[in-house]
């Protein structure tokens, strides 16, 4: 025997995973994960008996439910799994997948459209962090085919644009939870930030590094991620994040001078393995930090004049653009950071998981 729980397969920005309404998963916090790593097939490298997609960025789950906060609409759930271990971490936030969150409330009715287009403001419960999230809808239905191109995903689609409202000090207790821009851990000049992904920065040049390289070659450097995993366990102290061994973050970035027509070059690890491009929430945290007096960024970045700043992350498959806008009375005060993602609904159906798992006929 199996039980059915009915999800949609969605992609959302550079990531994927299923999508389910809270009400159609267990309750009780420890099933539920059993559950999650039932559906993805983990912990299993090639997740060959689950949905997963061998590979942390399709490794990923949504959980949307109406909000029960004042003001918001949706809340989402975002886990985080791995293919070869046996960890669902709903610490972190995921700004790919929070693209997905307001196409999937539509396509399943947990919401309305609102005319052409639809704005719905969305609580990610991981950080206690709020959004808006704009979508087409024209004639009541989510659009997904569009002229919006994102580097990492093949074609075009409808564009999304998420409107971050507070993000600073997401997971840590601070914007930079050290209270400094820049600091020295292990030997390496870093900047431990956090605007909606708690990350540590440092030059690819101190170690070693051109921050060119290729992924598959970062991912064949076990000196250098031998390196980086003795950092990023320091650094995770120094954040106030206590012992990060288990922990999805902080994540690594290596930055360089940009090499096309970007602000900033870089190559991030998710904490271990290279990311093909970069997390929303990472480029939002990049992004701040090319605007901080003092950051290692300084002397690297090439950064606009205004208070409204455009800022392009490059990364191993093109470019993340970001709006970054300052306080004017406080260059150093980010008070709002937007950018465009897109999604699209790639199945509907239900996802079986064995009744030994759980059997909801026997609650």
């Amino acid at each position: 025997m199996q039980t059915a729980i009915p999800c949609l397969f969605m992609r959302g920005g550079t990531s994927r995973g299923p999508f389910f309404n809270a009400a159609d998963l267990p309750q009780d916090i420890a099933r539920r994960d059993r559950v999650l790593l039932a559906v993805m097939g983990s912990p299993d490298p090639r997740q060959i008996d689950g949905l997963g997609g061998a590979h942390p960025l399709t490794s990923k789950v949504g959980i949307v439910r109406r909000s029960r906060t004042e003001g918001v609409d949706l809340d989402f759930l975002f886990a985080q799994l791995q293919p070869d271990s046996d960890t669902v971490d709903t610490t972190p936030n995921c700004g790919n997948m929070l693209a997905a969150v307001v196409p999937f409330a539509l396509e399943t009715g947990l919401a309305a459209a609102q005319g052409e287009t639809t704005t719905l403001r969305v609580l990610t419960l991981n950080t206690d962090m709020q959004c808006d999230i704009t979508v087409q809808t024209p004639g009541g239905r989510v659009r997904y085919d569009g002229d919006a191109r994102i580097d990492g995903v093949p074609g075009t689609s409808a564009a999304i644009t998420i409107n971050f409202l507070d993000t600073a000090g997401s997971v840590c207790a601070s914007l930079l939870p050290t209270g400094h821009a820049r600091d020295t851990i292990d030997g390496i000049e870093v900047t431990c930030i956090d605007n909606g992904m708690p990350m540590v920065l440092f030059r690819a040049a101190d170690v070693g590094r051109t921050g060119d390289e290729s992924v598959a070659a970062l991912n064949g450097d076990v000196e250098l991620k031998g390196r980086l995993e003795q950092l990023r366990l320091a650094a995770g102290h120094a954040m106030g994040l206590g012992d990060v061994t288990k922990k999805n973050y902080p994540k690594m970035c290596l930055v360089a001078a940009p090499t096309a027509d970007g602000a900033l070059n870089t190559r991030c690890f998710i904490p271990h393995v290279c990311h093909d491009a970069i997390g929303v929430l990472a480029a939002v945290t990049v992004a701040t930090a090319c605007v901080l007096e003092g950051s290692v960024t300084q002397g690297l970045a090439r950064v606009p004049e205004g208070r409204v700043k455009q800022i392009s992350v490059e990364h191993p498959t093109g470019e993340f653009s970001v709006e970054i806008e300052v306080d004017a009375a406080d260059p150093q005060n980010v008070t709002r950071a937007a950018l465009l993602r897109t999604a699209r609904l790639i199945m509907r159906g239900e996802a079986m998981v064995p009744a030994a798992v759980w059997n909801k006929e026997q609650e």
